[in-house]
């Protein structure tokens, strides 16, 4: 082999081995729970008005009044995640104002999933209204499990 290939051979590998190094890098920095920019939330029609528009997480200060939020991800072809959606429909209509409720599919926004560290689906986050997550679940949660989940934070919903 002539000495000018070898040389490009070695030059390739040297950038290989850098661009690795770099992305690596760039993947600690990025570590679950940092939340350093906001996930597109999917729209989908399963969902119904459970995805909404753009989302943000936790909801920006300035931008938003603060809530406490329930953050639901998910795919909308997993059986448990269906389960889930009409009970999110539900939460977000009869707490309208109180609680906000987003749904992000996983399948569809993969960079998501790896945001939040989420291992199985459904995982269910919960925030309190200054934007500090609280607790997670994994797995079909019950309406009334929701609720009792924020009672037992400390997180008043209004409820009667």
């Amino acid at each position: 082999m002539k000495t000018p290939a070898k040389l490009l051979i070695v030059a390739a590998l040297v950038v290989a081995v850098v661009a690795a190094v770099a992305l690596k890098q760039n993947n600690k920095k990025a570590e679950p729970g940092t939340n350093t920019s906001p996930p597109v939330t999917a729209q989908t029609a399963s969902r119904g008005d459970v995805a909404g528009g753009p989302a943000t997480t936790p909801p920006a200060p300035a931008a938003t009044a603060k809530l406490p939020k329930l953050l639901d991800l998910g795919a909308d072809k997993c059986i448990p995640c269906k389960m889930m959606a009409p009970l999110l429909a539900e939460l977000k209509r009869e707490y309208a104002g109180r609680l906000e409720v987003e749904f992000i599919d996983v399948w569809k926004n993969p960079e998501a999933g790896q945001r939040y560290g989420i291992q199985m689906i459904p995982t269910q986050i919960f925030y309190d209204a200054e934007g500090r997550e609280r607790a997670r679940h994994v797995g079909f949660i019950g309406k009334e499990d929701i609720l009792a989940k924020f009672r037992e934070l400390g997180v008043n919903l209004g409820e009667n």
